[in-house]
């Protein structure tokens, strides 16, 4: 299972037409903008098609279709299709992404927008949605591409109380990660970006931190305190969550035994599998298989 190699991560500029109070948008995947990126704007994404794992902030997990996420002002996140064998997938994600200034200044006039604020700081972390609530917003979401004007921000509202409303949620990052400050210089987002494609390429092989660090210019030290600071997680943990994710799609798809899954995720040995899957997953791996086929 291999990446390969990603344009470097940036700054998204966002540029909403003026004559629109949000942009909406359909993704193929890849394509540039597939990449550890930020920007003030929320976005809301809606994964259509495909599988993989979703970066946003310090969590990683995996998405199916169905995914979808609202994602706070300059919260960073990217979305990989495995195997990212450059296999194009058209429409695989539906963007919607917009200033909240812009809907609580009109709350001012509006009082019944400043509903919204509460959502919009929740979703500083990253939210998730889920059952029924995904479902009204999945087809809002769709319903959109046929609309604009009037019919559209209409929409756009109908979308927004429905996910201020919603129970099925879960937040995504820390609030540790989310409360530091960050520079967030290119050069930076640049050597991140390269180390995140390295390790997913590599991990499955257990690749040491110096040979990361060596990769992107950095001494060991100094990577491990930046990849700490960067994305909220130690090297080792990113390693071993990636690799957990691998378990967690072999239990759920295959019918191999726990060892020969803990060696092909990765892992060297069967107790620190065990060890380390109860510890990331909440479930030993035959309690997750069976969990896991019964939805």
């Amino acid at each position: 299972m291999t990446l390969k190699s990603q344009q470097s991560a940036y700054f998204e500029h966002i540029s909403v037409p003026s004559d629109q109070s949000f942009l909406w948008r359909m993704d193929d995947y890849p394509w540039r903008r597939n990449v550890w990126n930020y920007h003030p704007e929320i976005e809301i994404h809606l994964i259509r098609k495909s599988s993989g794992l979703c970066y946003i902030g310090d969590y990683i997990g995996n998405f199916e279709p169905g995914h979808l996420i609202m994602i706070g002002s300059n919260l960073p996140h990217n979305w990989i299709t495995l195997p990212a064998d450059g296999t194009l997938i058209k429409d695989r994600d539906i963007v919607v992404q917009f200033d909240p200034r812009s809907f609580i200044k009109v709350g001012r006039l509006i009082p019944e927008l400043s509903e919204l604020r509460l959502l919009f700081d929740n979703a500083s972390v990253g939210l998730e949605f889920f059952g029924d609530d995904a479902k009204a917003c999945r087809v809002i979401l769709e319903e959109m591409e046929h609309q604009g004007g009037l019919r559209r921000i209409v929409l756009m509202l109908k979308l927004l109380a429905v996910m201020a409303a919603a129970k099925d949620i879960r937040p995504l990052a820390t609030q540790r990660y989310t409360s530091v400050e960050r520079a967030w210089r290119t050069s930076d987002l640049k050597r991140l970006e390269r180390a995140l494609n390295y390790m997913q390429e590599q991990y499955l092989v257990s690749p040491k931190i110096g040979e990361v660090a060596t990769f992107v210019g950095m001494s060991d030290s100094a990577f491990s305190r930046f990849f700490k600071i960067q994305t909220g997680n130690t090297f080792t943990d990113h390693l071993t969550i990636l690799k957990i994710w691998t378990a967690k799609q072999l239990l759920r798809d295959t019918e191999m035994s726990v060892t020969d899954i803990c060696f092909d995720s990765g892992f060297r040995n069967v107790s620190n599998f065990n060890r380390m899957f109860s510890r990331y997953a909440n479930l030993k791996p035959s309690e997750y298989r069976k969990a896991a086929r019964q939805l």
